[in-house]
């Protein structure tokens, strides 16, 4: 019982962590779900729950210069996150990326996946950051706030 209990909080992980990977590539500032994910596979690959398939060349070179990323599988799913200097040395270089490894279509809110991966890292769940480039001068508009004289009030709600 124990043993499946374990096997569906890591698929639930592995799922999460889909989510948080896809909304990742689009997002204007990846940077915390970019942490979340690299954290969680790390933690994952401590209790031995995910496995290190290879090395491949990465699809997105940096800076022109071809790099590595470690392929990591978390239950069905495959996800890859930057190598260490001991992956070099120990585990397979598999070449170009590989279309084989697919992951299942996946449906899950991004608030629910980072909820999930926060509890389980034992982190807090993240705040909204205030808005960047907020002059103290700022002064909301109130265009649309007021009352118009011309408006008529049998359409007023």
């Amino acid at each position: 019982m124990i043993v499946q209990q374990r096997n569906q909080e890591v698929q639930d992980i592995a799922r999460a962590l889909f989510i948080v990977n896809k909304h990742a590539k689009t997002a204007p500032d990846p940077k915390y779900l970019y942490q979340l994910k690299k954290e969680a596979i790390k933690k994952l690959l401590e209790e031995k729950a995910a496995t290190k398939i290879g090395l491949h060349f990465s699809d997105h070179p940096k800076f022109s210069h071809q790099h590595s990323t470690l392929l990591v599988q978390i239950d069905e799913y495959y996800f890859h996150i930057p190598p260490s200097k001991d992956d070099f040395k120990t585990l397979d270089h598999l070449g170009k990326l590989d279309q084989n490894y697919r992951n299942p279509k996946t449906q899950m809110s991004l608030s629910q996946a980072k909820k999930l991966l926060a509890t389980y890292l034992g982190w807090s769940i993240e705040k909204p950051k205030p808005l960047r480039n907020r002059s103290t001068y700022y002064t909301p508009s109130s265009l649309g706030k007021m009352e118009s004289p011309f408006k008529s009030k049998r359409f007023k709600r």
